[in-house]
């Protein structure tokens, strides 16, 4: 993002994303807390206000996305959380998840007996390419889905999806990829398309003029 500190921390209007992003679960009457994993000599997160806020706990953050999220659940082991206790993992980069995807994530899983995560069905044409960036094909999109955030597992069956996942190496990109790694099939409730994750700066330039003109 050629910026002087972690995309998280860039301003979005009146707020950081990290706010932002955490604003969502804060005011929502469901949630017991938030326990967010950041990198232990993170000089940013303490200066903000949501960093003294009771209902946020910090824990050390991972070298990998997997160990982010094992540190965050051990926490809630170790803090009267069981096996069968709702768990969501939400991108602190991804500031735009309205109120009602996040009612129907709750609502939708709420008896599941795996869990899931929202996403949202493919709209473009897919290209599979070669090594040279030559296409091979074009894919069929009808059952392609783009993953978002949150994503929603009972904490046992997840913690131990991730730790197996991480000592046998296996490449985990999100906490849905650990769970059908160890034999799940988690359900895919659909959401609005601009809960965006920011990793360009366009994405940012994008959300900053819609709520401009939001007002």
């Amino acid at each position: 993002m050629a910026a002087d500190r972690p995309k998280q921390y860039l301003p979005l209007g009146r707020q950081t994303i990290i706010e932002h992003s955490l604003d969502c679960f804060l005011g929502h009457p469901g949630l017991k807390g938030l326990v967010v994993s950041l990198a232990a000599d993170d000089p940013f997160w303490p200066t903000l206000a949501i960093a003294h806020d009771p209902r946020v706990q910090r824990v050390a953050g991972g070298l990998q996305r997997a160990d982010s999220v094992l540190n965050a659940l051990l926490y809630l082991h170790g803090n009267g959380a069981s096996d069968d206790d709702w768990v969501l993992v939400h991108d602190a980069a991804r500031p735009n998840l309205a109120r009602a995807d996040l009612d129907k994530l709750l609502d939708e899983l709420a008896a599941d007996a795996v869990g899931g995560l929202l996403a949202v069905p493919s709209r473009d044409t897919l290209k599979r390419a070669d090594a040279s960036g030559r296409v091979l094909e074009t894919v069929d999109r009808s059952a392609i889905w783009q993953a978002f955030t949150p994503q929603m597992f009972r904490l046992g069956p997840l913690h131990r999806a991730l730790a197996d996942s991480l000592v046998a190496d296996v490449a985990i990109t999100d906490e849905a990829s650990a769970m059908e790694w160890a034999g799940y099939s988690p359900r895919l409730i659909e959401g609005r398309g601009d809960n965006i994750k920011i990793t360009r700066p366009e994405d940012l330039e994008w959300l900053r003029s819609r709520w401009d003109m939001q007002g």
